[in-house]
């Protein structure tokens, strides 16, 4: 701006340019710059508590290793135990190499801008001092505590810069620590995901994921759906009760690699991130990588340990419980009692019944019994024992309403009836060995049919031109005797018209029209004849069957609305309906 073939004018014109740009800058920086800082104060605070929370987890199953019995069961826990233990090894061993390689860039930084006596000695809680403590080996996990309040030179924007990225924001230099810490980054979320992913469990169940770096996506639900399909992809095999958070462990540890930035098109995550960031900035950023990685690493820790049980009962397992009354009358009100159970999957609890017979699987004791006459009530015991194994037991009751046959029609397509429609009803009667109707205010046949999947046998039932018709419900016991179940009324409805499905017609290949029941239920084909189309005021044109040619719309502009009449067979016989096309180029 200052230099090159320019006049003397021009230079001083440009130099006067720069010093009073830089002059606004200073007015605005120092609120900027301290900013950064209490945002660099909060990541770290951030950072000690998801360090707390992974430490806390795999202190848990520490703790539940020195406890287990010595019998066969406790030996089998400890084996379990002892592999998960093993995989949060690996991946603390990884996830602190990355935590030192990140606090060496900070510290290189904070050097060469304040110079390496700065950097020397750690005095804690020391406001003059910006190191308050120094990376520890012996706490690996765990980032170097900074006070950037105390660097002077805070708004240096060449020095970040330089050392991370290079002399460009377009490339990225690959003799520079950025491509280092990206590739590092990248490489950590794919080994978290895939050690915490990959185990055995029990005799049979051996869950396998394997993932592959996502880092271009157009929005948050492309992301989403780019995960979604690669932990179903061929060959992987995540545990249900995992796919969670590892998802979310993928998704937070996910950036975007290339994208624009200002006017610049396609700039790396590292040169969007530093350019032009002043040192507080960058060490936030640094920062901010940090805590990303232990909190990924937390819920990982915790994802392991919940496979585990801990505490004084063996609980590593929850299934949801619903208890309430077995049948009730019309009108009453009823009652329904929600929780969540927890249980040991290594250890199933203790179940007895007055009758029937019992199955424990899954934390769960399943009871059959055979209703009798009358209402009858179960009663029995359940024990579960904590790991010292002193058992603790419960008395638990069922009453069993026994209720006479009864029976029910249900409309699988319908809550009411249509005009001119072959409704399919499906009677069902309890306790009955077969089910007849009869129908006031229309005819009915029987007929098998089959939707979605699933085969019904019962009735097409056919209106007439009454309001309403009037299904009288029949059955018969073993014995041969008939028996009346109910009478059910329901409301007549005309059958309603087609739509157009698809509303386009193309200036260069005109369109095929298609009728049908938009948003119902209903199952029914319609069979166009033909019509006419009419583009403003001028005259109709005529077409036949479902095709209207494109010459019919040469007239119209692009995104115009022509009107169509169209004549078409179906359900209720002929018929017409008038619609509206858009015109496409």
């Amino acid at each position: 701006m200052a230099g090159g073939k320019e006049t003397p004018r021009q230079k001083m014109i440009g130099l006067m340019y720069l010093v009073l740009t830089a002059l606004l800058a200073l007015n605005v920086s120092k609120q900027i710059l301290d900013a950064f800082v209490a945002i660099e104060d909060n990541i770290q605070r951030g950072s000690i508590t998801q360090y707390d929370r992974g430490e806390t987890a795999k202190g848990s199953l520490i703790s539940e290793l020195s406890s287990v019995t010595k019998d066969e069961a406790g030996r089998a826990k400890a084996e379990k135990i002892k592999k998960y233990l093993g995989m949060i090894e690996k991946i603390d061993k990884n996830v602190g190499a990355f935590i030192k390689y990140v606090d060496e860039i900070k510290f290189e930084l904070i050097s060469k801008v304040e110079g390496p006596e700065s950097i020397q000695t750690a005095k804690p809680n020391v406001k003059e001092a910006i190191v308050w403590k120094k990376y520890d080996p012996k706490t690996p996990l765990l980032p170097a505590r900074l006070y950037l309040q105390a660097i002077q030179q805070k708004d240096n924007f060449d020095v970040p810069m330089h050392e991370i990225v290079g002399s460009e924001i377009s490339k990225v230099d690959p003799t520079k620590k950025g491509t280092k810490l990206w590739k590092d980054y990248n490489s950590l979320r794919k080994s978290i995901v895939e050690i915490a992913g990959n185990y055995k469990e029990g005799e049979k169940n051996t869950w396998k994921v394997k993932v592959t770096d996502i880092n271009d996506y157009k929005d948050f639900q492309d992301l989403a759906k780019k995960i979604d399909k690669m932990f179903k992809a061929p060959g992987n095999k995540v545990n249900p009760e995992d796919m969670e958070a590892l998802v979310s462990i993928y998704q937070e540890l996910t950036k975007q690699e290339f994208d624009d930035h200002h006017e610049a098109k396609n700039i790396h995550w590292l040169g969007r991130t530093f350019d032009h960031a002043p040192l507080v900035g960058a060490l936030a950023s640094l920062s901010s990588l940090q805590n990303e990685i232990l909190s990924a690493r937390a819920k990982a820790v915790n994802l392991l340990k919940s496979k585990v049980t801990t505490g004084e009962f063996s609980f590593n397992k929850i299934q949801e419980l619903v208890s309430g009354p077995g049948v009730a009358t019309s009108g009453e009100e009823v009652e329904l009692l929600v929780t969540m159970a927890a249980y040991d999957s290594d250890k199933n609890p203790v179940v007895t019944s007055s009758t029937g017979s019992v199955e424990v699987k899954d934390g769960i004791g399943r009871i059959k019994v055979r209703a009798g006459a009358s209402d009858m009530t179960v009663n029995g015991k359940v024990t579960v024992t904590n790991k010292s194994g002193v058992p603790y037991t419960k008395d638990w009751q069922w009453k069993v309403a026994v209720v006479k046959a009864q029976g029910s029609i249900a409309l699988p397509e319908m809550a009411v009836l249509y005009r001119n429609y072959d409704n399919k009803v499906v009677p069902v009667v309890a306790g009955a060995v077969s089910s007849s109707i009869s129908v006031a205010g229309g005819s009915s046949r029987k007929s098998s049919w089959t939707d979605e999947g699933v085969k019904y046998d019962g009735y097409l039932v056919t209106p007439g031109n009454a309001t309403s018709v009037t299904i009288t419900l029949s059955g018969k016991d073993k014995d041969g005797k008939s028996k009346s179940y109910g009478t059910f009324k329901y409301k007549v409805k005309s059958f309603p018209k087609p739509e157009i499905l698809d509303a386009k017609i193309s200036k260069s290949s005109g369109a095929r029209i298609a009728l049908g029941l938009k948003d119902s239920p209903l199952k029914a084909n319609f069979n166009i004849i033909g019509g006419e189309i009419t583009i403003g005021n001028d005259q109709p044109i005529k077409f036949s069957g479902s095709v209207i040619p494109a010459s019919a719309v040469q007239k119209a502009k692009a995104g115009a609305k022509v009107v169509v009449d169209i004549s078409y067979t179906g359900t209720g016989g002929k018929n017409s309906m008038q619609g509206v096309l858009t015109v496409k180029p």
